[in-house]
């Protein structure tokens, strides 16, 4: 049945009035000046509304028009932007902005897609948004709630956010193309989540066939064991001081996981900020490399656990602080960095010894209580599990001795936990930084969750936080119970 998009979109359009506005229509409300609609949206990538309010308020104060803004250095702009995500590239591009538009267009901003996207830090999804935000011309703007959304609806069958718009382009009445973005961002931050979205409560349940959703418990039925649902979050986090700046605490605070697991977190606890070691509501655990800027782990806990493990008392790997396990009453929580094999697979065998030493110290733990395992394993482990399988078969994360003794690890009894729920291809939690692989979508799973068999039942969901941005990888969420 074909999803019935007037109705849905008119009672959306109701329901959404009294959610948050998205901040660069709140912009567009206040101010009817393009420039600071351009600049507003450039700040919102990857950043969360609050932030960017408070960045642009701070910037448009002594940069109210491009004049102004030109006689700003880098380094201010930088300052007052601070922390937006990505503030540095961000102050740079604002920094060449005024020039551009000097020089290509007069010192005004363009009002077609295809002009905008000549400026510094301005894509598609930047120009749509523009054009029909600033300039209230037909333009769709896709961003990843458009994307997820008309995914879920069965609207569209498309794998990027560029896909959706040119599907959009052709199949959308035009008397959506304005409203369609601000609509769905606040439906999608308000309703439905990328994780857990809240079905329960949701206005067009009726028309909406959840095609790729798990929806949330509902408030009623999540105290479902003596302690409730657990929220587990893992995250190679590539460099956690690299991420603090690209507002990892905010995230953190917002997730209100139980248990944050981080990997690759390159840094002992010295070297990082107050903030970072001191997480409203939380306690971090650290177990980081002896070689500084290396490899390391840190998990935050809301509940103070029975006992802490650090490493598995192996010091061929411990010294490198890979494996951190917190025990609380009624299971273990072991997160895990696995070594790359390397380029020409030089530290196979090393991998290889790590792997198995892994498994021992995993089912000796199993033995006495549940046990879930998370981490960066640093293998794709089926052909599902990555966009180019022929071309890696015999590159490190995709070599057939790594793969091997992830099929031993599921038959010694552990529990790949998010395909239980998914068997999409297409899911990855990793992306090279080059060739733009991660929004043309070119990646591998390697990040898991991963729960002893007699455990499994316990699982209620698990998920990829594809849209979060900060680091090569994405997060995994896991529910427990």
């Amino acid at each position: 049945m074909e999803f019935l998009l007037p109705e849905a979109l008119q009672i959306l359009s109701k329901e959404v009035a009294g959610y948050d506005v998205p901040i660069v229509d709140l912009i567009a409300v206040q101010t009817k000046d393009p420039y600071k609609v351009l600049v507003a949206t450039i700040l919102s990538a990857r950043t969360k509304d609050e932030t960017t309010a408070k960045a642009a308020a701070r910037l448009f104060k002594e940069a109210p028009d491009l004049a102004g803004l030109a006689a700003l250095g880098e380094e201010r702009i930088a300052k007052l932007i601070f922390p937006v995500g990505f503030y540095k590239n961000k102050a740079g591009f604002l920094t060449r902005l005024p020039d551009v538009l000097a020089s290509e267009f007069g010192n005004q901003i363009p009002d077609e897609v295809e002009s905008l996207i000549r400026l510094p830090g301005v894509g598609r999804k930047t120009a749509n948004l523009v054009v029909a935000v600033a300039f209230k011309k037909p333009a769709i703007c896709v961003d990843t709630h458009v994307h997820r959304i008309m995914n879920i609806w069965g609207y569209v069958e498309t794998r990027t956010p560029l896909e959706t718009e040119m599907a959009l382009r052709e199949k959308l009445p035009p008397q959506y193309w304005l409203t369609i973005n601000s609509t769905l961002v606040a439906f999608g931050q308000g309703t439905c989540k990328p994780v857990a979205p809240h079905c329960d409560r949701c206005v067009i349940a009726r028309y909406c066939p959840r095609i790729g959703v798990k929806p949330r418990k509902k408030p009623k039925e999540e105290k479902t064991s003596e302690n409730g649902m657990r929220r587990f979050l893992s995250w190679n986090v590539n460099g956690l001081r690299a991420v603090e700046k690209k507002g990892f605490v905010e995230r953190i605070i917002e997730w209100d996981a139980d248990l944050v697991a981080l990997q690759e977190i390159k840094a002992h606890p010295e070297q990082l900020s107050e903030t970072v070691r001191n997480i409203p509501g939380y306690t971090a655990y650290w177990f980081s490399a002896q070689k500084k800027g290396y490899a390391g782990v840190a998990t935050y806990s809301k509940e103070q656990p029975l006992s802490v493990l650090y490493g598995i008392d192996h010091h061929d790997h411990d010294y490198e602080g890979r494996v951190l396990t917190l025990e609380f009453g009624d299971f273990y929580f072991v997160n895990a960095y696995f070594p790359n094999s390397q380029h020409g697979l030089v530290r196979m065998d090393y991998k290889l010894r790590f792997n198995r030493d892994l498994l021992t110290f995993a089912q000796t733990l199993a033995a006495k209580k549940s046990v879930v395992i998370c981490g960066d394993f640093n293998v794709a482990h089926k052909e599902i599990d990555l966009t180019n399988p022929r071309q890696n078969e015999k590159n490190p994360g995709y070599a057939p001795e790594e793969r091997a003794w992830m099929d031993q690890f599921l038959e010694a009894g552990f529990v790949d936990t998010f395909r239980m729920f998914n068997q999409e291809p297409g899911q990855y939690t990793w992306w090279s930084y080059r060739f733009n692989a991660r929004e043309r979508n070119i990646g591998w799973r390697i990040d898991y969750f991963w729960v002893d068999e007699k455990s499994k039942r316990r699982v209620t969901e698990a998920a990829i936080l594809h849209d979060i941005m900060g680091s090569d990888h994405c997060p995994v969420v896991l529910g427990f119970i």
